[in-house]
């Protein structure tokens, strides 16, 4: 899936990102606001990855959700 379409629809994926990422919290997701670099940054500064890291499960978790945005 595209990430346009994962941050248009980012409401639908705060909880599945939470569960992804699980040191989120809502004020956490609601403050990246579906964008992709914010989201790396605090992938980064919550697990201590490299930004190429984050980047990498940034893009699985786009994978994983399919064209429908089903696993």
């Amino acid at each position: 899936m595209s990430w346009d379409n994962i941050e248009g629809n980012w409401r639908q994926f705060k909880g599945r990102m939470k569960e992804e990422w699980s040191a989120f919290t809502d004020d956490h997701l609601e403050s990246i606001a579906g964008q992709r670099d914010q989201l790396s940054h605090k992938i980064q500064e919550f697990y201590g990855v490299s930004k190429e890291a984050a980047d990498a499960q940034i893009d699985a978790f786009a994978e994983r959700a399919g064209p429908q945005g089903k696993d």
